[in-house]
């Protein structure tokens, strides 16, 4: 008789073998660095090594059984909210390794059972999404061992030519890829609400959303000198006064005073900290989480004067007198009858000033990089990830101390110097003709570069349409759309060196699809998603040509590529080390639009301390720089600053240009907030559950604000870099064309116009 056969077939057996990391580098530094943007220590290298050898056995290269492993190992490692530098120390790798074992058949990972696609893979062991402020409040899981404390090994990765390229470290993340993190204000840290996350999210994110700007800025604003205690203010005041050339007397702690404490007690001053809006009425309250009251400017002067937009929707500090509702108007509809949480009264406004910035490294508390007589008390949240590429405490000093050895590496010095520039290019209007022969000779200017000289990334902002095209009318449609991008497809064909070194990233307007669709080109929904892919095939199609061509050398580089990113979205370089900021918007006008205007301060007025005295809101604002007209860092100081008013009246100097002075005020106002759209929901709606790509917390290394409206500029402020590209073709200057070209290494940029 013969057998009865069965059903199970019996796995091929594989026999492991010896297999040194070193074979194993170069398919693992292809599939982790260049493919994934991840960096293998030598531990973990090890690890890998030692499980291809023991579970794939001598096909590892022949038949891509290693391959596979990797890329799964890579996927997972990222899924699973790892860092950019993959530890073998710990149990984090080991357990994806485990887990990858599982689904292994005769050395082969079984698709149907790939670890990337499992949903049930996450699990207790696995990489956290976030790292709290408190390194001594974290659990065993969550320890900083785990987190990248220990010394990172990168030698073996700085050993390869192509770690040499800055571009292997840039990474763009887009508004809709961040994690989303609220900050916890009883315990002090950011908590991580990704998994709830919804583009039809519950109405009462509504009004998360606001408590949470409230909350961010309040942290923030306690955390500065003028709004702290005695003890410690003066701590901090007699550095102060050794570092000044002038006697300066110690600056008075204010308090915050809640709204609702306001309640019997009038005819008193506070500093109120609150969210300029309307009431149904019209009239101006300020809201804070206790409460609402109505406010009184007829009297009110801005600090600085002319140094800062305020509109409704920002978070304002006001300071002045309430005077309860009884001397004030009568009760009723008219705003004081304290219906919906509004205080009854009025509060009658002295002087109003957006919150203090707060530099970047302080925020994160970069050791090393506070200075000495800082305003703002050292600390900050180190161990959050705010962009999912690793904390500061983690990997900051890790990615700093290789971000220093690219850019000072004796034998590539000429080269990094080329290769550490970003081309920002504003309202690219694909549409215009003189817009594309604009196009064709900025890229002829950097495609006639040498090899290693191109500029590592090219950033086009839009709008990529002059009118919203898929709104129906004569503008056109969806096919005249997709033959726009074509005909930037034929442009770009022109400079394969250019394709096959560099990465594009497209940054959308309000008239590119879909939200122009139904928007018309007006303020659309925030964060606003890419291009849709259908019309990006023929560019997409121009690289992979240039990428195949740059491949037959026999000197193999990274692949350009094409990134069709959000509005807004984010570039980092080197982990958290750089971060800088891209967003489109129509700032300028709508800030001039829903500004309030204050009444004029008379010259009599001007030579009196104001109702604060020389410690008041109105007091302490610096001269500017004559070296450095460009470069307004700490020029204007609110309650921070420990400057007399008299020393103000310098900033008022006849020669600062008209250009200059609406740069430095459209940069404050937005930096001060801290958020990128600081209206009312009405006047730039945004998605309620992906507000947190728009706040400006910690503070980017670099921002540009792309806004045509608004004059070009590239200055500093807080530490923080801010450019505004302009559009493309100048207008009014017949053949000229304008950009501004970043310099990841000096962190500076500069507008740059040459004619065509």
């Amino acid at each position: 008789m013969g057998q009865k056969p069965t059903s199970d077939v019996a796995a091929p057996s594989v026999l492991p073998i010896s297999l040194p990391p070193a074979t194993l580098r170069p398919l693992a530094f292809r599939t982790f660095t260049k493919k994934h943007n991840l960096t293998l220590t030598s531990s973990a290298l090890q690890a890998i090594a030692t499980f291809v050898g023991t579970h794939c056995g001598s096909g590892w290269r022949e038949e891509g059984l290693a391959e596979r492993v990797l890329e799964e190992t890579a996927k997972v490692w990222k899924k699973n909210g790892g860092g950019v530098i993959v530890l073998g120390e710990g149990s984090d790798l080991a357990n994806i390794l485990r887990n990858i074992e599982g689904c292994m058949v005769g050395g082969r990972v079984v698709p149907k059972r790939a670890l990337s696609q499992h949903g049930s893979l996450r699990s207790e062991q696995g990489l956290p999404n976030i790292t709290y402020a408190r390194p001594d409040s974290l659990s065993r899981e969550d320890s900083p061992s785990r987190l990248g404390l220990t010394t990172l090994e990168l030698e073996d990765a700085e050993e390869d030519q192509h770690t040499k390229d800055p571009r292997q470290w840039l990474r763009i993340v887009d508004a809709f890829e961040q994690p989303h993190l609220t900050y916890n204000a009883s315990q002090k840290h950011f908590d991580s609400t990704r998994k709830h996350a919804s583009l039809f999210s519950d109405p009462s994110r509504r009004m998360a959303l606001l408590r949470d700007r409230y909350q961010l800025v309040h942290q923030r604003l306690l955390r500065n000198e003028a709004f702290q205690t005695s003890t410690v203010a003066l701590s901090y005041s007699k550095s102060l006064q050794r570092s000044s050339s002038e006697m300066v007397m110690p600056q008075q702690a204010y308090k915050l005073t809640p709204i609702a404490n306001l309640l019997g007690r009038s005819g008193t001053t506070h500093v109120l900290l609150g969210l300029l809006g309307n009431s149904p009425t019209g009239t101006l309250i300020l809201s804070d989480l206790t409460g609402t009251i109505s406010l009184d400017l007829h009297h009110a002067m801005p600090v600085p004067e002319d140094g800062a937009w305020f509109t409704p929707g920002m978070m304002v500090l006001a300071e002045g007198l309430y005077e309860e509702e009884g001397s004030a108007a009568g009760p009723g509809l008219a705003g004081d009858s304290g219906v919906g949480g509004t205080i009854g009264g009025r509060f009658h406004v002295a002087s109003v000033g957006g919150p203090p910035c707060e530099r970047r490294d302080v925020t994160l508390g970069v050791p090393g990089h506070h200075k000495q007589g800082s305003s703002v008390a050292p600390g900050g949240f180190g161990w959050v990830d705010f962009l999912g590429v690793g904390s500061e405490r983690a990997n900051g000093p890790a990615m700093r101390s290789l971000e220093k050895r690219i850019w000072e590496g004796q034998d590539l010095a000429s080269e990094v110097q080329g290769r550490s520039r970003m081309v920002i290019l504003g309202e690219v209007s694909l549409d215009s003709t003189r817009t594309l022969e604009a196009l064709k000779k900025v890229l002829g200017i950097y495609g006639a570069d040498r090899a290693g000289q191109t500029p590592m990334a090219f950033v086009l902002i839009g709008n990529f349409t002059r009118h919203a095209v898929l709104a129906g009318g004569a503008n056109g449609g969806s096919i005249e759309y997709k033959e726009y991008f074509d005909s930037l497809a034929l442009i770009f064909a022109d400079f394969p060196s250019i394709l096959e070194n560099s990465t594009f990233v497209f940054v959308p307007g309000d008239n590119d699809p879909w939200a122009s669709a139904f928007s018309a080109g007006a303020a659309a929904v925030l964060p606003k998603r890419g291009v849709p892919e259908i019309y990006t095939t023929r560019i997409k199609k121009a690289f992979a040509t240039a990428n195949a061509e740059a491949n037959r050398s026999a000197n193999k580089k990274a692949k350009g590529e094409s990134i069709w990113s959000t509005n807004p979205t984010r570039l980092t370089l080197f982990g958290p080390a750089q971060e800088l900021v891209v967003f489109r918007d129509d700032l300028y006008g709508r800030l001039r639009r829903k500004g309030l205007q204050f009444q004029k301060i008379q010259e009599s007025q001007d030579a009196q301390p104001g109702p604060g005295g020389e410690n008041g809101l109105q007091g302490g604002q610096k001269a500017a720089s004559e070296q450095e007209i460009m470069d307004v860092d700490r020029t204007i100081e609110d309650v921070e600053s420990t400057q007399t008013e008299a020393k103000a009246k310098d900033l008022k100097a006849p020669n600062i240009p008209s250009d200059l002075h609406t740069a430095r005020k459209l940069v404050k106002t937005i930096l001060d907030q801290g958020h990128l759209t600081p209206f009312p929901l009405t006047d730039r709606p945004i998605l309620w559950d992906y507000g947190n790509p728009l706040n400006l917390y910690p503070l980017p290394t670099a921002l540009v604000l792309m806004d045509p409206e608004a004059p070009s500029f590239a200055l500093t402020y807080e530490g923080c870099h801010a450019m505004n590209p302009g559009a493309l073709v100048v207008p009014g200057k017949r053949g000229v064309a304008q950009w501004i070209e970043y310099d990841a290494r000096t962190r500076k940029g500069k507008i740059r116009d040459v004619r065509f």
